[in-house]
């Protein structure tokens, strides 16, 4: 898959390269296929975001990068450290540079302990700070992500909002001054002015603490907000990446001009999309379609996409499409 990715030149290192990336899992004496050959780079001070219907293996993704669990296959080259393989200790010292915040904000959160407890949590266990320091820490972050320390520091997850525990999670991973963060749907559960608080809370901490994000979503009025790039999946793979005002602007894929069309105008007059829409249900990740995986779905499928899987190519500059017969620009 996309060496034309892997081998794009850079005047600045990649923070984060994942090469060929295979997730699978056994079950029931057959195999998910989750992520299939999947590449890309995360530049330092960029959000990438990572788009595609539930089920395309966007999660995996994330979940394979933090090593939970480990990808089947490639490598996930972290700051010039490769991932793969790590155990223990060694995993270990890189994972206070490299956090998550989880989808549901509330679940992620220990029901049992305190907010102060949770936030301080990595802190106590990465580097066993003395109590001071520590609690001066946790305030310092607690009051950074918008949180009055004195009034959440004794209570639980469940006396808190949603947006409030979405707070704490990431002030739980920021607090040991990560480089990268990656954000699994990390609004999808929050009532709208919720998500608007919380993404222009990112934009803020991502300035303030020079950090590099991963956001994951499926909701693509979400992702074009605060992506830098756009990377969409589809049934484990990915058929295009682009900047995100260019991709916005002219996808060259079809699934990517079906997502785009099936978004919602706030403007009651403005007309519906023309564009024909998806027809059928997502193939099955046991089984999945020969050739270009969308093939089944696509109304520009033809014969050579039943014989043969489209590679990733570039189409403009930063602009990278796995399909035999892509859309022109507009």
């Amino acid at each position: 898959m996309p060496d034309m990715i892997e081998n794009q030149p850079h005047t600045v290192e990649p923070i984060l390269r994942v090469e060929r990336l295979v997730k699978q899992y056994a079950v029931r004496r057959r195999t998910v296929h989750a992520v299939s050959d999947v590449s890309f780079d995360v530049m330092p001070g960029e959000t990438l975001g990572l788009v595609g219907e539930s089920g395309c293996g966007k999660s995996t993704v994330g979940r394979a990068i933090l090593q939970l669990p480990p990808p089947t296959s490639g490598r996930v080259v972290f700051e010039g450290h490769n991932l793969c393989g790590l155990t223990g200790q060694a995993l270990r010292a890189i994972r206070p540079r490299l956090q998550m915040v989880f989808q549901d904000p509330i679940s992620s959160l220990n029901p049992r302990r305190h907010i102060a407890d949770i936030v301080a949590a990595p802190l106590t266990l990465s580097f066993g700070i003395a109590p001071a320091e520590r609690d001066r820490l946790v305030r310092e972050m607690l009051e950074a992500v918008g949180l009055e320390a004195k009034t959440v520091w004794s209570m639980h997850p469940h006396e808190l909002s949603g947006g409030q525990c979405q707070r704490v999670s990431l002030a739980r991973a920021l607090i040991l001054k990560p480089r990268l963060i990656v954000c699994d749907e990390a609004v999808s559960s929050l009532d709208v002015s919720v998500q608007a608080q919380i993404l222009n809370l990112l934009e803020d901490m991502k300035a303030r603490f020079d950090l590099s994000l991963l956001f994951i979503a499926h909701d693509l009025a979400v992702v074009k907000n605060i992506s830098d790039r756009i990377a969409v999946m589809y049934l484990g793979k990915l058929c295009e990446i682009a900047p995100s005002d260019e991709l916005y602007a002219g996808p060259r894929h079809p699934y990517t001009k079906a997502l785009l069309s099936s978004i919602p105008s706030p403007d009651p007059k403005a007309k519906g999309s023309t564009d024909p829409a998806i027809e059928g249900d997502l193939p099955s990740p046991f089984h999945p379609p020969s050739g270009c995986r969308f093939r089944t779905r696509c109304p520009r499928a033809q014969p050579l996409c039943t014989q043969q899987e489209p590679p990733m190519r570039v189409l403009a500059q930063d602009h990278f499409t796995a399909c035999h017969f892509p859309l022109e620009a507009s």
